[in-house]
């Protein structure tokens, strides 16, 4: 698979004070945006099945989650994010069992690969930076995003990017670290948006991932 960046990430239910938790341990409110998500898939859902998440994102362009290898169990997700078009496409038809040919191009693809619309929903989110005192000025900052959702669901989430499999454990370790400080009980699981929106409007789907799930740890609950 084509290298991409780790993202080691923790969904949480934000409360009613969460956002002045954060101005006190100094977090910076970057932006504040709301886009469009809409999500691919098979009819049998072979994507999501096997943890990877096609998305294609308002102004952001193709994004396709695999899962990690997950070295630490808790309330954490990992995987590594597919963001250039030609890795996406490969990965693709690996993953459905297709030989690859024709234009390296998402869009171009889906029908070939019989991929189709499974979810469509509006977020607003409010991303902050956090950087932890005493943490290195060359270390990446943790970003925290509060998402809202056009359908009514809210789920904030602790996230690191990292580049080398090396680099997870102390990622875990921050973020676990500021869930704390943001009053996260410690094995809180918050369900991703998209996960909410199939459970919503097509639960058979939903049902469909639970009980394929039921003797795997993949979720999906990263999606974000």
């Amino acid at each position: 698979m084509a290298q991409g960046l780790i993202e080691v990430e923790r969904k949480f239910a934000p409360g009613s004070d969460t956002e002045e938790r954060l101005q006190e341990l100094g977090a910076i409110l970057e932006h504040q945006v709301t886009f469009r998500d809409t999500y691919y898939d098979t009819s049998e859902l072979s994507l999501m099945l096997s943890d990877h998440w096609l998305r294609q994102r308002e102004g952001s362009g193709w994004e396709l989650k695999c899962p990690g290898v997950a070295a630490i169990s808790g309330p954490h997700n990992e995987y590594v994010e597919l963001t250039s078009e030609p890795a996406i496409v490969a990965q693709l038809f690996e993953l459905l069992g297709y030989e690859e040919q024709g234009p390296a191009d998402v869009t171009a693809v889906l029908g070939p690969l019989k991929l189709q619309e499974v979810a469509s929903f509006t977020t607003t989110r409010s991303s902050w930076k956090l950087a932890l005192s005493g943490a290195p000025e060359q270390e990446p900052l943790l970003r925290v995003d509060l998402d809202s959702t056009d359908f009514g669901y809210a789920v904030g989430e602790v996230e690191a990017m990292v580049h080398e499999k090396a680099e997870v454990p102390a990622a875990l370790e921050k973020i676990i670290s500021v869930s704390s400080m943001l009053g996260v009980p410690a094995q809180e699981k918050a369900p991703a948006k998209l996960l909410v929106y199939l459970q919503r409007f097509r639960p058979q789907d939903y049902q469909r991932l639970l009980e394929a799930n039921s003797s795997s740890e993949a979720t999906g609950d990263s999606t974000s």
